[in-house]
């Protein structure tokens, strides 16, 4: 369970990836070489570039010790390594760096640090942030309940192509009033608006 859950964050940031690094950049070089089961080669392709501060190459290491590909598993070592590249605004850094959290992985479980975590990768575009959050909302885990802020983030991550959140809006939506599911509506219209330019880029 624990690995699936990492290496699904990886295979996200890896079609990502595809899209906004060039060629010739080390974080795609090591993708391929992750992609292949060449882990060693992975890692030897990210660490010089995430000693030099490259944050998708800290986000690799990151991934490699939290799977233990290629190194021994070490969750103080993926640790360093998300928080390096979440610091820098990396999403999929960030949203690593909540499962840690919020799962107890290498740190003492900690559901608000994994709630600050969830919510800037959701403001980064992380669907699966976005889904944590909503769940999070939906149920009252760690904040108070808010079932048109849950409604909000499902119905983001849904429109950004999330398999889950489809399910999940489609369900509270129906248990929501038509004023409620108005705010939802606007607070989703406003991320969009506030988020243009993000997603131009994607």
């Amino acid at each position: 369970m624990r690995r699936s859950l990492v290496a699904i964050l990886f295979v996200i940031a890896l079609t990502f990836s595809t899209v906004v690094h060039g060629e010739d950049d080390a974080y795609e070089l090591g993708c391929q070489k992750y992609d292949v089961g060449d882990y060693e080669a992975a890692f030897e392709t990210w660490s010089p570039a995430a000693a030099a501060g490259d944050a998708d190459s800290q986000y690799g290491m990151g991934q490699l010790y939290a799977n233990g590909y290629g190194v021994p598993l070490d969750d103080a070592q993926a640790l360093k390594w998300y928080q390096m590249a979440a610091d820098q605004g990396h999403g999929e850094a960030q949203c690593a760096l909540a499962v840690m959290h919020a799962n107890g992985w290498g740190v003492p479980m900690d559901e608000a640090e994994a709630m600050k975590w969830y919510l800037k990768a959701a403001e980064n575009g992380v669907t699966d942030a976005q889904v944590n959050l909503g769940t999070m909302y939906q149920n009252g885990f760690s904040i108070e309940q808010d079932k048109v802020e849950a409604l909000k983030w499902f119905t983001i991550a849904a429109r950004l192509e999330d398999q889950d959140a489809a399910a999940k809006r489609d369900y509270l939506a129906e248990r929501l009033s038509d004023p409620e599911l108005a705010a939802a509506d606007a607070a989703v219209t406003q991320w969009f608006t506030e988020h243009e330019a993000m997603l131009s880029n994607r």
